[in-house]
């Protein structure tokens, strides 16, 4: 077993001779320079807790690679599962003002969804996530609050913001959309 001490300069070994293989690896199969970062840093927070299994000298490199390879994996896989999540949010909008539109304004154009996409993709994650639970899953304020631990009147405030921010986001690209109403 490996004492604090001894595992803090083992673990500072390994990073400073493998997080520039480690890191080149990550860009070169990501989108995003960012999101390889943060794929780093949780190779490296594996690497952390599993320190008393990480091979010695060479072999950590490769084992490293190994790791590096499973987070991206987990990565690409959430990815997928995040955009059609979004692809699903973007439709449940658009047939909810399908629903309460008038029947001549029943053609939804792929433009106004890919515009909700992006307006609902550009929210930080907990807005997205009110939203998500509030649009998607048909949940209230309270309901919402809840399933996140915050008061009804934090979520009520949280859900407005989060609707107003979408609704900017779309009427900066030049189109108004008044379903996205906050009654």
């Amino acid at each position: 077993m490996t004492t604090p001490s001894n595992a803090e300069q083992r673990f500072e070994e390994i990073y400073r001779s493998t997080r520039r293989d480690v890191l080149a690896f990550l860009v070169r199969r990501v989108a995003q320079p960012a999101d390889a970062a943060d794929l780093l840093a949780e190779v490296y927070l594996i690497v952390w807790r599993r320190l008393d299994v990480v091979p010695p000298d060479d072999e950590a490199r490769l084992w490293l690679f190994g790791v590096a390879r499973r987070v991206l994996a987990n990565h690409h896989r959430d990815g997928r599962r995040r955009e059609r999540f979004t692809e699903d949010l973007a439709a449940a909008l658009v047939d909810a003002t399908r629903a309460s539109a008038p029947a001549d304004a029943s053609v939804v154009h792929n433009d106004r969804v890919r515009d909700v996409r992006r307006a609902i993709e550009a929210l930080n994650p907990v807005d997205r996530e009110v939203l998500t639970l509030f649009a998607w899953d048909h949940l209230s304020a309270a309901e919402i609050s809840a399933v996140t631990g915050a008061t009804p009147g934090a979520m009520r405030v949280r859900l407005h913001r989060a609707r107003e921010r979408v609704r900017a986001a779309l009427a900066k690209g030049g189109r108004p959309y008044p379903e996205l109403s906050t009654t």
